[in-house]
């Protein structure tokens, strides 16, 4: 009887060495390899920028005096410029109309308002597609020249269009009209443009590859565009069916199964290209450990030489509404990355909560 329960337990650990360096294997989290992970929320200043009814503005098409960030601030975006951080942020009146705003921090975490809007619907050229609701969630990077581009998402009531404008100063910019400008196009739902872009100190510089700047751009699925200047900008398109080309898609049971959304600008490391990107839980075959519509944050890896080429992605989410002010609001359950800076030498994640207000991440 010993000599069995000896010979069993021989067996037994012979089995579990052997399994030792497959489990490790399996396990080791490669992804922390490339992502940038281990964020953590500030919580004794969150949320750090919450909607002021002091904020007046007169509405140039309406021509009334209104409360313009009334109702939510939101998603925003965020470049670091003469030793400060810039927050370009998304403000809804009242009536829903939505509106850029500017706030300025010497720390990238107390942040001072400015009193107007920087980007609004206006008698222009681009009026059609901006009003009544607006211009939302923007995305900045830096050209090699110092002018700041920035794509924007210009809704009309029904469809929400991707828009470029550009800026010396972050404060004037110039309107440069829709991303998708052919006729077949134009009318198609199309919004959030991630361009590809490099870290130089405290800059997040937009790069060429093979000659070409490259955007990341879309919700349920994300397409590419290329350009020469960053602001003409051509859709990669299936050579056959001429259809635009979708390289990161949502996953059944995952937290990213009912869309996919890009957050701030594309990094390029040395791994390949990083895309963080916002991701939506369906209400069915999805992710059970969290409701259903949760907005949360993933990241995938693409080939640096190939920015169409997506070689890992991360299984879940790095950051989620676990707060009440991320869990409760205009919509409920949600932390929707925008903003990305290297301040201080340290990142700084900012982001939109409930669509209600809006708080931040540190990484050291």
């Amino acid at each position: 009887m010993k000599k069995l329960l000896l010979a069993i337990l021989t067996i037994f650990l012979l089995a579990t060495c052997k399994s030792i360096p497959q489990q490790a294997k399996t396990t080791t989290l490669v992804k922390e390899d490339w992502a940038m992970l281990d964020f953590v929320k500030v919580d004794s200043i969150n949320p750090i920028l919450v909607p002021q009814s002091s904020q007046m503005f007169n509405s140039p098409i309406s021509n009334k005096t209104v409360q313009w960030e009334q109702r939510n601030v939101l998603n925003p975006s965020a470049v670091v410029r003469e030793g400060k951080v810039y927050l370009i942020y998304r403000a809804q009146d009242n009536e829903m109309t939505s509106r850029l705003g500017l706030a300025i921090s010497d720390d990238g975490l107390h942040f001072k308002k400015q009193g107007n809007p920087i980007l609004y619907p206006d008698n222009d050229n681009m009026k059609d597609y901006e009003w009544k609701g607006g211009v939302e969630d923007p995305r900045i990077v830096e050209r090699e020249d110092g002018t700041y581009v920035m794509t924007y998402t210009a809704y009309d009531g029904k469809v929400a269009r991707l828009c470029l404008a550009s800026s010396k100063d972050l404060k004037t910019w110039t309107k440069h009209g829709l991303v998708l400008t052919d006729n077949k196009y134009k009318d198609l739902w199309s919004k959030s443009g991630a361009i590809v872009c490099q870290r130089e100190g405290d800059k997040i510089i937009a790069v060429k590859i093979k000659n070409k700047y490259w955007m990341y751009f879309g919700d349920t699925d994300l397409y590419l565009a290329t350009s020469d200047d960053l602001i003409h900008w051509e859709v990669a398109l299936n050579e056959e069916t001429q259809k635009m080309i979708s390289v990161l898609h949502p996953r059944m049971g995952y937290f990213d199964s009912r869309l996919v959304e890009p957050g701030p600008f594309a990094l390029l490391q040395k791994q390949g290209i990083i895309l963080i990107y916002n991701g939506s839980n369906a209400s069915n075959f999805n992710n059970p450990n969290i409701p259903k519509f949760t907005y949360a944050a993933g990241q995938a890896l693409f080939d640096k030489e190939n920015p169409y080429k997506m070689i890992d992605r991360m299984d879940t989410y790095f950051i989620h509404p676990d707060k009440p002010y991320e869990k409760t609001g205009e919509v409920n359950e949600v932390c929707f990355v925008e903003g990305l800076v290297f301040f201080k030498n340290k990142w700084f994640l900012y982001y939109g909560t409930a669509d209600s207000k809006i708080a931040v991440a540190v990484k050291e």
